[in-house]
């Protein structure tokens, strides 16, 4: 549980009042563990993932666009959501996105679900297709550079989310200034001071940010 910003009593309330994993999850959360390290904590949190699922079911998107995929828990969660239209996931990892694709099969929404391997400043550029539902967890760094890929195919009243945009928090520390809080803090003076967009950001997990396009 990925609780960085909450009291620890308060954070076991919320997720004993989240739905639960199911198997499944909980067997790729697992595994990922095992065989990651410490690339495991790239992983995103539980009740994220339920979010991820609500939030596609509520949005209804045909396209949805995935940059960073790891071995496949946001994936499965959006996949999951999804009532028709496609997940397109981009990642540079054969090793770890080997994994997702074994658990979009044992999940059974392989078929709702593309990936496309590369460096994706590159493969996005290429994607040529209206997106509605958008999920950025990747290299920090390149944050603002996808953003803005994504932005330029995203309709209006499409939404985007950023995951670990508040760094434990300390993107509010100025003295912090350790490279990827910097970078984090940097994307985030960037979405806020874009006329295109209304931005909310959530302090559940790491932070995530919810970005429609107005």
């Amino acid at each position: 549980m990925k609780a960085y910003l909450l009291d620890s009593a308060v954070a076991r309330y919320v997720f004993e009042h989240t739905t639960p994993p199911d198997p499944l999850l909980e067997q790729l959360e697992k595994e990922t563990a095992e065989i990651a390290g410490e690339n495991a904590a790239m992983q995103i949190s539980p009740d994220q993932g339920r979010f991820l699922t609500m939030i596609t079911q509520l949005m209804a998107p045909q396209v949805v666009v995935e940059v960073g995929t790891f071995t496949g828990y946001s994936s499965v969660c959006i996949a999951r959501g999804l009532s028709g239209g496609t997940l397109h996931c981009f990642d540079i990892s054969e090793r770890w996105t080997s994994v997702a694709r074994r658990y979009w099969h044992e999940a059974g929404v392989a078929d709702r679900v593309t990936l496309t391997i590369g460096p994706a400043k590159e493969t996005l550029a290429t994607f040529d297709q209206t997106v509605d539902l958008a999920f950025i967890d990747a290299d920090k760094g390149s944050y603002p550079a996808y953003y803005e890929l994504l932005m330029d195919r995203l309709r209006p009243g499409g939404l985007l989310l950023a995951d670990n945009t508040l760094r434990r928090g300390w993107v509010a520390d100025p003295a912090h200034e350790e490279t990827t809080t910097v970078e984090i803090r940097q994307f985030n003076d960037l979405v806020i001071a874009d006329p295109r967009v209304s931005v909310l950001m959530l302090p559940v997990a790491d932070g995530m940010t919810m970005i429609r396009k107005n």
